[in-house]
């Protein structure tokens, strides 16, 4: 017969288990862009960001991100990103004020394709498109927060040394015969 404390043992690694398989679906990491030097402008996209428009072969552009942009009429920008066939590197356009406020050359910074890219982490040198402009960009994950795997699993870790804890405080120890004559 199978105790109750295994029995909820049992029930807490199936349901860590259920947490586990769905939570790799559940949440994509956020990626925090910094761009320093000529220019400076910083925002947070998806790690798997998904396009508003796909150029395939070419480049890909996200609408209206929150962010700070240098000269940009709002905290809103279309960023356009090129695949290394096209120069690599960025676009940031403020829609709003139908301005052009950086092109730039250098590294592509996604995998994938530019219908489901994959942003890349790293710093990156870029340079302006047509111009002498210099910048830096930084790319890093600001996740702080576990992804829900991982906090399951560590749920399911504390339930079952609790569950385990609970067994061995029910059992007691009664000192035998012979153990009550040592040291007389």
């Amino acid at each position: 017969m199978i105790s109750s404390n295994a029995k909820r043992a049992a029930v807490a690694m199936a349901i860590g288990a259920l947490c586990i398989a769905s939570g790799s679906a559940i949440g994509s990491p956020v990626y925090q862009f910094q761009l320093n030097g000529d220019y400076h402008a910083s925002w947070q996209l998806p790690a798997s960001a998904t396009p508003n428009d796909v150029f395939v072969g070419d480049s890909f552009t996200v609408w209206d991100v929150a962010g700070t942009y240098s000269n940009a009429s709002a905290g809103l920008a279309d960023l356009t990103f090129f695949n290394s066939a096209r120069g690599g590197g960025l676009g940031i356009y403020d829609v709003h004020a139908a301005l052009n406020l950086l092109s730039t050359d250098g590294a592509q910074l996604y995998s994938g394709t530019e219908a489901e890219p994959q942003f890349m982490l790293g710093t990156f040198q870029l340079t302006e498109y047509q111009g002498n402009g210099r910048y830096t960009l930084t790319v890093s994950d600001i996740n702080t927060i576990p992804e829900p795997a991982t906090a399951a699993l560590l749920v399911v870790g504390i339930l079952a040394l609790a569950c385990q804890r609970r067994r061995l405080v029910g059992v007691t120890v009664t000192p035998s015969a012979s153990s009550k004559n040592i040291g007389m």
